[in-house]
């Protein structure tokens, strides 16, 4: 995300979308009404409902106010992998009491993430972000919410870790960002694969041809904003606006008409989160 660039101009609407993953308070909400200026903004072109996500105890606080404050918000708790070395009994303890809040629909984001060991300072190592994996996995499966997955550069040990640990019944891949071949086996496990505005970039080749592969009730579409603004505005800030961009993009790759694949999401993202 570039400051330099202007926010994108809002897309032409596209009704019904939830936007599977975002981040309202990275969004630069900090309360119920700038909260829902984000939301009415992502409304007015179709986008009626978000999942605002943490990566740590302070963003999944927040983001349990914010579920509560706008009925249209929904939240995803869990410390990030790469924060995983802060999750102690402490933690945990605030983590589980917070998952359990009706408004939250998944334990997220959490997995494994092998590009920042070693270049982020205080970046938990590879044993403790297993470690913590394990830990969101058992969580999701006592609370029976879908389990929300960060993978970066880590496909063998995190199909590895959910193959030993035993799934919970719903499992989303969020940003999928891996090959066909990754696709392909997340899709034979019934893992659930969510696209965000990367799909639309012309040089990611692989996972272009990994987003034709998986079939239409596995398929879920995001944003992650305020990062991964789709083409043609790549580097500008993201808001959940701007979802109704990457579904025409990812209708086009796939050979589906975009109001029909925005219907196809939607009812997906409403039966694996319950909402």
């Amino acid at each position: 995300m570039s400051a330099g660039r202007p926010a994108p101009e809002l897309p032409e609407p596209l009704s019904p979308i939830l936007d599977a993953h975002t981040h309202l308070d990275a969004c630069g909400a900090t309360d119920a009404a700038s909260t829902a200026a984000i939301v009415d903004r992502a409304a007015s072109v179709g986008v009626g409902r978000v999942v605002t996500v943490a990566d740590d105890l302070a963003a999944a606080r927040w983001a349990v106010r914010a579920a509560h404050w706008d009925d249209r918000v929904f939240a995803a708790v869990a410390l990030h992998p790469t924060r995983a070395n802060a999750l102690d009994d402490d933690a945990k303890a605030e983590l589980e009491r917070l998952a359990d809040d009706p408004r939250v629909v998944a334990v997220g984001e959490t997995g494994l993430d092998y590009y920042w060991p070693g270049k982020l300072e205080g970046c938990a190592d590879i044993e403790t972000q297993i470690e913590g994996f394990r830990w969101h996995i058992d969580l999701a499966k006592r609370i029976r919410k879908p389990l929300m997955i960060h993978n970066r550069e880590a496909d063998h040990d995190l199909l590895t870790v959910l193959l030993d640990e035993g799934p919970p019944d719903n499992v989303i891949f969020h940003c999928f960002s891996s090959d066909t071949n990754m696709a392909l086996s997340c899709v034979a496990e019934g893992y659930v694969l969510s696209f965000s505005g990367t799909v639309s970039f012309k040089n990611a080749h692989e996972l272009r041809e990994a987003a034709k592969v998986v079939p239409d009730d596995q398929i879920l579409v995001e944003t992650d904003a305020p990062y991964l603004t789709p083409h043609p505005f790549r580097g500008a800030p993201n808001e959940p606006y701007c979802l109704p961009y990457t579904v025409r993009a990812l209708a086009e790759l796939r050979g589906q008409d975009p109001v029909e694949l925005a219907k196809i999401t939607t009812a997906n993202a409403r039966r694996v989160y319950r909402i």
